[in-house]
């Protein structure tokens, strides 16, 4: 029922646009920039019934206005972020379920990244657009929340099934990979996608959609809680949060 677009944007960025073609419904997530946008859907020949944000920082809201101007859509958003985007007709706000492009979707309030940031998972199409919270073998900078408050979204999206795919803000695989290979160099299942992640890239493909059950497992961020990798990567894994904390920060001087 649900089509999903990926639209590269800005330097690394990604814009997705949805589309229900049963409900005529067209939608876009974080819409950095409106230029790439408008060119879909004009060669498509859609309107634009919905504008997505999943927090307000510029490289995810920029395209907003022009957007909005052109297609008179409806703007949904965290409530959250009412004070810091503009405009918006529909605030969304944690353990809400909502209609995006006619499918029923789920917020998660995530605060890290930006303390009002929000996450939409949609259970029927098993998807999870998770902005600049989680990323493909990484999680977003700490920037306006605490490592306890970005430890305790991951959870949210960590508790989310196996089977999930997952949608990320940015293209930052290939960097996070190398963190990632550095500080759990003996795990044989990031050296397997690792490989694959490497000839996407140099094909020029982007590596979303991932797996969320595969990211368990590879992913150091999401195994802050795995008393072994703790072990393994010299911390004490008395405290999962404080242990998150520690590899982030790892990761911010890498």
């Amino acid at each position: 029922m649900l089509e999903i677009f990926v639209i590269n944007a800005l330097s690394d960025n990604y814009i997705y646009i949805l589309r229900n073609e049963h409900k005529n419904i067209t939608s876009v997530i974080d819409p950095g920039e409106a230029e790439p946008v408008i060119n879909f859907l004009n060669n498509k020949r859609w309107n634009l019934d919905e504008v997505i944000n999943t927090h307000h920082h510029h490289d995810h809201v920029g395209g907003n206005a022009k957007l909005l101007d052109i297609y008179k859509s409806k703007l949904i958003a965290p409530i959250y972020e009412n004070d810091r985007i503009s405009n918006i007709d529909i605030l969304v706000s944690d353990n809400e379920t909502i209609n995006i492009t006619g499918i029923h979707t789920k917020v998660f309030h995530t605060p890290g990244h930006t303390l009002g940031h929000v996450c939409f998972y949609m259970p029927k199409e098993k998807c999870l657009f998770s902005g600049d919270t989680l990323f493909y073998l990484g999680c977003g900078r700490v920037f306006e929340g605490t490592m306890d408050q970005m430890w305790s979204s991951l959870l949210k999206l960590k508790s989310l099934p196996d089977d999930t795919s997952v949608y990320c803000g940015h293209e930052y695989t290939l960097s996070n990979m190398k963190f990632a290979n550095y500080i759990d160099s003996n795990n044989a299942l990031l050296n397997k996608f690792s490989l694959e992640i490497k000839n996407k890239r140099e094909k020029g493909l982007p590596t979303v959609p991932f797996n969320l059950g595969v990211e368990k497992k590879i992913n150091p961020f999401l195994r802050a809680d795995d008393d072994n990798f703790i072990e393994s990567v010299g911390f004490s894994g008395n405290n999962a949060s404080k242990s998150f904390g520690e590899i982030r920060l790892k990761k911010d001087s890498f």
